[in-house]
Formats: C-alpha cells, sequence, structure tokens
C-alpha cells in the first residue's frame, strides 16, 4: 500500500495546501465579532494581570494566578497531560496561600525554616519552601506555554503571570528574610 510520503514532493505540495487553507481559515475566523469580542477579553485580562503584579500584593498575585489555574481546569483541560498539570499547579498555589498566612510569624515560620536546612533545600540563607518551589515551577509551566502555538493576546498574558511568578518570587523571599532575620545581600 502507498504511503503519503512515498511521494514526497506530492506530499509536501499536499501538507502546503492544507497549512495555506488553514491559515485562510484563521485569518476569516480572525475578522469576525465573536474574535474582536473574545481579543477585547483579552486585552481587559491582560490590564488586570499587569495591575496585578505592579501591585506587589502577593495574596492578590496567587489568588488570580489560582483563579485562572481553576478556569482553565474547568474550561480547556483537554488532555491528560493538561489536566495533569493544572492540578499540580493548584496543589502548589493552595499550599503557597497556606505559607503566606504564616510567612510574617516568626514562631510559625520558623518550623518551615528548620525543615529545609540542607544546603540544596537553601539559598542565600532562606529555605526554598514549597511556596518558592511553586513560583519556580508555575514560571516554568508558563514558560513552556509560550511556546505553544497561541493568539499573540495570549501570549501577553502568559508573559504578564510569568512576571507575577517571577515578581512573587522576589516579593515571597523578602518577607521570609525579614521574618528569618537574614540580611539581603
Amino acid at each position: 500500500m502507498k504511503q503519503p510520503t512515498d511521494d514526497l514532493p506530492h506530499a509536501l505540495s499536499g501538507l502546503e495546501r492544507l497549512l495555506a487553507r488553514e491559515a485562510s481559515w484563521i485569518n476569516e475566523q480572525a475578522q469576525s465579532p465573536a474574535t474582536r469580542s473574545l481579543n477585547e477579553t483579552h486585552h481587559k485580562l491582560l490590564e488586570y494581570f499587569r495591575a496585578v503584579g505592579k501591585n506587589e500584593n502577593l495574596s492578590a498575585i496567587v489568588a488570580a494566578e489560582k483563579a485562572i489555574v481553576q478556569n482553565e481546569l474547568g474550561h480547556h483541560a483537554n488532555s491528560k497531560g493538561m489536566v495533569s498539570s493544572l492540578n499540580a499547579a493548584l496543589a502548589e498555589l493552595t499550599v503557597t496561600e497556606r505559607l503566606l498566612s504564616i510567612i510574617d510569624d516568626k514562631r510559625e515560620y520558623s518550623q518551615v525554616d528548620q525543615s529545609h536546612l540542607l544546603p540544596k533545600n537553601r539559598e542565600k540563607g532562606l529555605p526554598l519552601d514549597e511556596a518558592r518551589q511553586a513560583f519556580k515551577s508555575h514560571y516554568a509551566r508558563l514558560s513552556n506555554l509560550d511556546k505553544a502555538r497561541l493568539s499573540e493576546d495570549e501570549k501577553a498574558i502568559i508573559e504578564a503571570r510569568r512576571d507575577n511568578m517571577r515578581e512573587a518570587g522576589k516579593i515571597y523571599a523578602r518577607r521570609q528574610a525579614r521574618t528569618l532575620g537574614v540580611s539581603e545581600d
């Protein structure tokens, strides 16, 4: 039985036609009223995530990220890998919320500090606790999304969310340092 790749030039010209057809449909869809409304919503989401990040309110950053992860899980998760990744993100953000409730209490947070004594579990004298790990992990997850086939607006939103995770890690480390009395070098 002849395979499509047996005649490679013919197969590639067929692929090129299919890709051109897809591009045509994407362009036509981009002009639709529904897509224009979606783009407006994306711009508002982008403004929201940028504002949350500039506010430097760690609880608000985590809550906003948790809300979008829950939304993605409920409305967009369409593969086992995506469901697994979003469930992991949700678990990490939930643990982060718990740590945010004690990060400023020296007595309570010292227990977390004491459970991260190995050098590999510390950075600049601070524990790499579950919240710090979650910020790094989620940043990486968002970086992987940025490599996907998404619209410019969707990529801008991902970039803002990623910036928020980077900033959240910095804010959290400053609070750790203040609570534990570690110099911020």
